[in-house]
C-alpha cells in the first residue's frame, strides 16, 4: 500500500476545477438507471467544423465499467450543458470482436485525412481483455477493425512516425508498448508505472508528461510523472510521480473515508479520482477525470507552472 498523501505536489502543473460540480453525472437524460451507474474512461476531442453530422463543437466519449456500449455527450462549451447520445451510443459490443463488455475509448482525428480512430477494449474468451481499434468519419459511426492490438486500457499518442501506447497488464498497469501505425498490433515494451490504471500522454517536445492513477494508493488521485522520449523508447522510464490532482468536494468523494484502492470496477462512491484525461484547446490544457471512483466525470484547467 501507498499513502498517496505523501507524495509531493507537482511542480509542473496546478489544476483548478472549472465547476463546483462534475459535467457527466447520472442525472443527465440518458444515463438513467443502470446506464449511469458507473462512469468512467473520458476522451475528449474537438470536433473539425467539416465533420458530416456535426452535432457540437465538442465529443466526450466514455463508458461503464461493464456497460454495452460507449457512451458520447456532445456540447458547445466545455462547462456544458452536455447531451447524452442515447444507447446504443457511438459503438455496442455486439458490434465488436469480444464479448460481455466494451470500455475504455481512447479517440484521435488526423486533421488532415478527416479519419478518426477509437482504441477501446473488450474481453476476448481464455486471452482476457485486449484491446481493438475501430475507424470513423464522423465520430458517431465506427467500423471496427479485428485485430488484437494488446493489452487492456490503452493510451496512444504518435511519436517519430510510430504510435506509442500505455496499457494495463492483468493488475500490473503502465506497460508501454509501440506500433508501426497504431493499427497493428503493439510490441510490448518496458513496465513504466506500476499500479497504474489508464493513463493520459501530453507531449512538451521531447518530454512525455503521463498522468495516470494507481490501484493500491489511498486515496486514489490523479499524478503526473515525465518521460524523455530522445532516448531509445526500450529505454523510457517514469520520474517519481507528483500529485496534479486529490479528492477536495463531496461529489469526488471526499467526504467517504480515505481507504487503500483496489484494482477492477468501483460499484459504490469512494473517496479516489481516476482515469485522467487530457485535452489541449488553442495552447490551454484541461484535465478530465473520474470522480468519487466511478460516478461521474469531472474538468479542470491545467496550468502551467
Amino acid at each position: 500500500m501507498s499513502i498517496a498523501s505523501q507524495l509531493p505536489t507537482s511542480t509542473r502543473f496546478r489544476a483548478d476545477r472549472l465547476l463546483d460540480g462534475p459535467i457527466i453525472h447520472s442525472a443527465l437524460p440518458g444515463l438513467e438507471a443502470e446506464r449511469g451507474a458507473n462512469i468512467n474512461g473520458p476522451s475528449l476531442v474537438r470536433v473539425p467544423e467539416t465533420t458530416p453530422g456535426r452535432l457540437g463543437r465538442y465529443y466526450l466519449y466514455f463508458a461503464h465499467h461493464g456497460g454495452h456500449y460507449i457512451r458520447m455527450a456532445w456540447a458547445d462549451e466545455l462547462t456544458g450543458p452536455w447531451t447524452v447520445l442515447p444507447e446504443p451510443g457511438v459503438l455496442h459490443m455486439d458490434d465488436g470482436p469480444g464479448v460481455r463488455h466494451i470500455a475504455s475509448p481512447d479517440v484521435h482525428i488526423d486533421i488532415a485525412t478527416g479519419q478518426w480512430r477509437m482504441y477501446f477494449h473488450m474481453p476476448v474468451p481464455e486471452q482476457g481483455q485486449r484491446t481493438f481499434v475501430a475507424l470513423s468519419m464522423d465520430g458517431l459511426h465506427w467500423q471496427v477493425r479485428s485485430e488484437d492490438l494488446g493489452w487492456f486500457y490503452c493510451r496512444a499518442f504518435p511519436w517519430q512516425n510510430a504510435w506509442f501506447c500505455f496499457t494495463k497488464d492483468t493488475n500490473v498497469g503502465g506497460i508501454l508498448s509501440r506500433s508501426p501505425d497504431g493499427l497493428q498490433p503493439f510490441d510490448e515494451g518496458p513496465t513504466v508505472t506500476p499500479r497504474g490504471r489508464h493513463a493520459a500522454a501530453w507531449r512538451e517536445g521531447d518530454t512525455l508528461h503521463l498522468f495516470y492513477s494507481r490501484a493500491e494508493d489511498r486515496p486514489e488521485q490523479i499524478l503526473v510523472s515525465r518521460i524523455d522520449l530522445s532516448i531509445p523508447w526500450q529505454q523510457w522510464t517514469a520520474t517519481p510521480p507528483e500529485v496534479v490532482l486529490a479528492p477536495e468536494c463531496a461529489w469526488e468523494g471526499a467526504c467517504l473515508p480515505s481507504q487503500m484502492s483496489r484494482w477492477g470496477a468501483s460499484k459504490v462512491p469512494v473517496h479516489q479520482l481516476r482515469d485522467p484525461a487530457i485535452f489541449e484547446k488553442e495552447g490551454k490544457l484541461y484535465l478530465l477525470y473520474s470522480g468519487a471512483g466511478e460516478i461521474n466525470l469531472g474538468i479542470a484547467r491545467l496550468h502551467l507552472l
